[in-house]
């Protein structure tokens, strides 16, 4: 296939909207973890999106997901001299996740979801009328 038709172009949407959607939920499931297996708080995930390469297929068109990476924002650092894992200060270093954000976020996705599913349905749906046209 040369060319991305905008079913696959809209199935690249969904893809990485979902992508996005699951990063999102770790982050939010993951805004108080204050230990990790790498040491430290929780770092705040985020989603890069790249326009789709072609390098397997030679499609041109629609998107994909080139990595998912830490954001460089810093640690909130909170006081609480009852946590095992405060400082001497007093101090304890938490997720750089802001949940009011991730919500907002998820429901950014959530609608470019469903804006790829009714572009998708939209396709189907010429595609029905075009073929019943033919037989006429």
């Amino acid at each position: 296939m040369g060319n991305f038709s905008s079913i696959d172009i809209s199935a690249s949407g969904l893809y990485a909207q979902r992508m996005r959607m699951d990063v999102i939920a770790n982050n939010i499931a993951n805004a108080t973890t204050t230990r990790t297996d790498k040491g430290g708080p929780y770092r705040k995930q985020e989603v890069i999106f790249q326009a789709h390469s072609g390098k397997l297929d030679g499609a041109n068109g629609g998107v994909e997901v080139a990595g998912v990476v830490e954001s460089p924002e810093p640690s909130k650092m909170v006081y609480d001299p009852s946590s095992p894992d405060a400082g001497p200060d007093g101090m304890v270093a938490m997720p750089n996740v802001n949940v009011v954000e991730e919500m907002v976020d998820m429901i950014t996705a959530t609608r470019a979801y469903e804006a790829n599913v009714q572009a998708i349905t939209a396709s189907r749906s010429m595609s029905t009328k075009a073929l019943e046209l033919g037989r006429v």
